[in-house]
Order: structure tokens, then sequence, then C-alpha cells
């Protein structure tokens, strides 16, 4: 766009955002420091904290101002959005303060936990088709058979100017102090076009940089292609920006206002949101945490010293469920935890060994498994202090003759096999299981190596570090009945808890011999 074209546009979008109407529902919501993040990146983030609003996400602000807007009479016959996320509740919450009826089409799929926040804020829930699209398509019809105004998600230049309040705050809030970047995750590109468009306005040294997830890129796409692309399809774990193609007026704003783009992976996004836990002890989903991946990634790729960004919060309605795959994918997200698949001869001393070369460095997972009377298998987490460190353990296991396969970017082995490993080992003779609670300290799992000796064979021993004072274990060794009363007397004297599982019907169902 011609540089005279393109300033009458960002001037446009300043006055639309001046006089955006949001401050009925929505509060001018903190820019805080994330200090220990800070620290570790070696520049000054801070965090624009959206998660805030009543509804926990920014999608309030350009719901209420399109509503808000709309001539009286159109906006008394009711408005209607296909949602089942952040912007249902932000036009369910418009509506209500503004006193008039708004329909909310779901895909019946919704978790009920969404469909009921909607209700709770006085929208007509209704349910229908198993997708997204069927929703869309279903809330369309009933538009125009009731007379309903839709309300887009993003695609609208007065939902654009509602989102753009974040920007104007920013400005505000930042004064004349030093501004180097903004990260702004992206789904369809409201909140990117609104904020983008306001900085550059004000102040065109400012980087405006778009986040999205690598699974999920349409803007990303769009602006290298120089023309809207539409995904064949999206990533489901950063839900609040899983969009297909980026709206034509964001796209139009954004190709103007962004400078560059920066795409993260599902294991940075974990780690970005525990990152904002352990600053600020607030919990985004994982679009609301994808802008502080991204600021992570940069500042990795282009150094940050000295440098102030700012990284938008854009919503905390996290399903409690996703709190356990978050927490194991967070540690691989910053290169913390390595995953090693090892193959290691199946002969006494083999397992001491393996623990020899790993030596202090905390383990986080631990899987082992008798495969063949020639080898066993191991699948286990380790933190290493460094790739240099990684790559010299690797090295001296297989300088040793243990098979070593990496599996950090193993997609199905993180998702899938780490949890697998195990089941029946055909022929094994003389198993019994036994449950253990490891003290979490270096060395507990050498000190049991030392008790039991090379006298029973470890056939099967899995460990996975939960953040407790005690490591969860369960360990199968071959112990002959004859010897049944010594291997007690030496798992007493080693003073760990245990108990024996061997007549475990889940033992017997599905890792017995």
């Amino acid at each position: 766009m011609p540089a005279p074209a393109r300033q009458r546009l960002l001037d446009a979008y300043r006055a639309r955002i001046d006089e955006a109407v949001v401050y009925d529902v929505a509060e001018v919501s903190a820019l805080e420091e994330a200090p220990k993040l800070s620290a570790r990146l070696g520049c000054r983030l801070l965090l624009k904290r959206e998660d805030q609003q009543s509804v926990h996400s920014f999608k309030l602000r350009g719901a209420y101002n399109k509503i808000a807007r709309m001539p009286a009479a159109q906006r008394a016959r009711g408005v209607i959005c296909a949602s089942a996320g952040n912007h249902a509740q932000g036009v369910a919450l418009a509506a209500r303060r503004l006193g008039i009826p708004a329909w909310i089409v779901m895909p019946r799929t919704t978790p009920p936990i969404k469909v009921e926040a909607v209700r709770m804020l006085g929208g007509k829930a209704v349910l229908h088709g198993d997708a997204y699209d069927d929703a869309a398509a279903h809330a369309e019809a009933l538009a125009q058979e009731k007379g309903l105004t839709p309300v887009p998600p993003y695609d609208d230049p007065e939902v654009i100017a509602g989102q753009g309040t974040v920007g104007k705050e920013i400005l505000q809030q930042v004064g004349g102090g030093p501004l180097d970047a903004v990260f702004v995750p992206v789904g369809g590109g409201g909140l990117l076009a609104g904020v983008g468009a306001y900085i550059k306005a004000l102040r065109p040294s400012v980087r405006v940089v778009c986040v999205e997830p690598d699974d999920s890129d349409c803007m990303a796409q769009a602006l290298e292609a120089g023309r809207r692309v539409k995904l064949a399809q999206v990533g489901l774990f950063a839900d609040g920006v899983a969009v297909r193609q980026a709206g034509a007026e964001n796209f139009r704003v954004a190709r103007e206002v962004v400078d560059a783009c920066v795409r993260v992976s599902v294991d940075e996004i974990c780690a970005a949101i525990r990152d904002v836990f352990q600053d600020n002890r607030s919990l985004p989903e994982p679009a609301g945490a994808l802008a502080v991946a991204g600021a992570k990634r940069w500042v990795a790729q282009h150094g940050g010293a000295g440098r102030t960004h700012v990284a938008i919060i854009s919503g905390a309605n996290l399903n409690f469920d996703r709190l356990r795959h978050i927490a194991e994918r967070a540690e691989l997200g910053d290169g913390r935890e390595t995953l090693l698949a090892v193959t290691i001869p199946e002969r006494p001393g083999s397992f001491r060994g393996f623990l020899k070369q790993i030596g202090r460095r905390p383990i986080t997972e631990f899987n082992y498994r008798y495969a063949s009377p020639s080898e066993a298998h191991v699948f286990a987490g380790v933190h290493f202090a460094d790739a240099q460190d990684r790559d010299a353990v690797i090295g001296a296991l297989r300088a040793e003759h243990f098979g070593v396969v990496d599996m950090s970017g193993n997609e199905m082995a993180k998702m899938h096999v780490r949890y697998m490993v195990g089941g029946r080992a055909p022929g094994l003779a003389d198993e019994r299981l036994f449950r253990f609670e490891f003290p979490e300290r270096p060395g507990a799992c050498l000190a049991f190596l030392h008790a039991i000796g090379s006298r029973w064979n470890i056939s099967l021993f899995h460990y996975r570090n939960h953040g407790a004072a005690y490591g969860r274990v369960l360990c199968g060794l071959q112990v002959p009945r004859a010897q049944r009363g010594q291997c007690r007397q030496a798992l007493e004297r080693l003073g760990y808890r245990y108990w024996e599982e061997t007549e475990n019907p889940a033992y017997a169902l599905f890792l017995g011999t």
C-alpha cells in the first residue's frame, strides 16, 4: 500500500479505537512485570493481563463495541454468533449489559462448562451440529429467520476497533518509556489488526509481532504469500486461535502493521503457561500464553539485552483437565527435559551402567521393560545442563554399546508411547511386582540398585517425577520362590516404603507374564 494510503488507514483506525465503546464491560487490564522470566531472558518483559477481564478474555471488547454501535432498532431485535469459545461469552455479556437478546450457537461437542457459562451470562445457547462449521451455518439460518444481527468474532472494523483498545492501553501504560516490541497472539487477526494499527499510528518504531502455533499459522502464511490462505486443517491444542483463514479486513490491516511472524510449538506454549504461573500465579489458556511463547523464541533468536517487550495474555478459560498434559510438556518446551529411548543388554549390571552415565543429572521419568533374553528397553526423561551436556552423555552411552534415540521431537512418542512402555514379556520366569516411594534426592535409585545387587534381575521399572517429596516407582524383579524371603529382607533394609502388587488384577491383565 502506498505510504499516504497506509497513513490514512492507520489514522482511520486510530480514530475508531479512540471512539470505541468498551469500558461499560471491560476493565483497563494491568500491565505487569514478569520478573523471573525477564531475568531468564535478559530483557524486560511486561504482560498485558487480558485474562483479568470478567469473562477472562479480551473478546468482550470487540463484541461490546460492535453491538453498542448498532442502530437502536437493529440492536433491539437481538444478536447472534457462532462460537464455542471466548467470543460466545463476550457476546452474551455485552447483550446482557445492553438489555437485548443474544443467541449463541455452539456445536454439540462443546464442553458443558462453556455452555453453562454462556447461559449464566444470559445468552440463549443453541447446540447444533458436531463441528464449528455446522454451528456457523445454523447461526446464519437463524439470523435470517429471526431478524438477528450477526456479531463476527474478528472480521469486522468495529470488532477490530474494540480489540484495538488493548493497544491504546499499552501505550498509555508505558507512557514515554521504552517499548521495543509487542507480541500479539493471532487466530483470525482481530486483536492483531487493532493493536497493530493503534501502535503503528502513534509509535511506528515499535515492532508488532504476530505469534501463532506452528500448526495453525494462517496469518503468517497469508503474509508470506501476499494473499489470504485457507489451511486444510488446524491444530486444536490452542483452540482459541484454531482458525483456518484470517479475516479479510484483518489481513488488509495486518499487511501494513506486522513487522514479523513467530511460530511456536505445543511444547513451547506449555512452557509459557508454566512461566506465567511461576511469575504471576495465573493460568492462561494455551492461546492466552501464545504471545509469551513467541517473545521467548524471539529473544532466543534475536537477543533482548536492554530491551522492553510486551506480551498480551489474551485469555484464561483453561479446561482443568488439560493441566496434566501441559505440565508433562512444559519441560520439553524449554529444552530442559530430553526424552531418550535406550536399548541396553539384558544382563546383570547393565541398568547400573546406564545410570552411571546419567550420573547425578535429574531423571524426570524412567520406564524399563525386559524385551528378550538379550536386551531390554528404557524410555527416560533426563534434565541436561545444555545441548553440549546432552550430546556428551548420548555419546558416552553409545560408546558403551547402548542404542540411543532422542525422542524429544517425536510427537507420537511424547503423546502416546511414553505411557505405553511396558506390556507383557512372555516366558519371563518368577516375576514379582513391587510399588515403591523413592525419596526425591540424587542417588535414590542407585541406593535401590545396591540393595538388590545382582541377585535379582530387574524386568520392569517405571518412574515419573511428580514434583512431590517422593517419587512413585513400579518395579518388577525376577525372584525365584526360594529367594522371596531374602528379597523382602533386602527391601526392608533399604528403608523405602513399598507394597507388593504381584496379585493386583491390573498387573495380571496388562503387565503379567
